[in-house]
């Protein structure tokens, strides 16, 4: 796969349009840096202060945004060098993650937050490797 710089994920700060009875929230359009197809959006509840950790996508680009709460993000490349990025209602951004690169994340905010991953092609349980929290180490706060 060759070397994984960790510059190559990209965070995109994303629009909130105010309007009459609630704001607006942009995500993705296929026009966007980043959009690389699409094969299914979901969402994902993490809680205040749990952790998902360590997961590597083979051949899923990722594109997450929390438009509930705030979860730092940890990505991980070969040399174990760590990027951290937090994103959420208040800095509402887009991380565009290539893969190749093992990832967890944490709810930060007191309240559960929630998490939406456009990615370019559908899920599919062996595309992605999986370890222990406690495999990659890096501390957790």
């Amino acid at each position: 796969m060759g070397s994984l710089d960790l510059d190559q994920i990209t965070i995109t700060p994303l629009k909130q349009i105010p309007t009459l009875g609630g704001d607006v929230l942009h995500a993705l359009k296929k026009s966007d840096d980043g959009f690389n197809g699409f094969g299914e959006a979901y969402f994902s509840w993490i809680l205040p202060n749990s952790i998902k950790a360590w997961k590597k996508h083979t051949q899923m680009t990722m594109n997450l945004i929390v438009p509930i709460g705030l979860v730092k993000f940890v990505f991980c490349n070969h040399e174990n060098q760590f990027r951290e990025e937090c994103i959420g209602t208040e800095s509402y951004s887009r991380l565009t993650v290539p893969p190749g690169f093992w990832f967890g994340f944490q709810g930060i905010s007191s309240d559960p937050s929630l998490i939406l991953n456009i990615s370019n092609i559908l899920h599919d349980p062996s595309e992605a490797n999986r370890l222990n929290v406690s495999d990659i180490h890096y501390t957790w706060n």
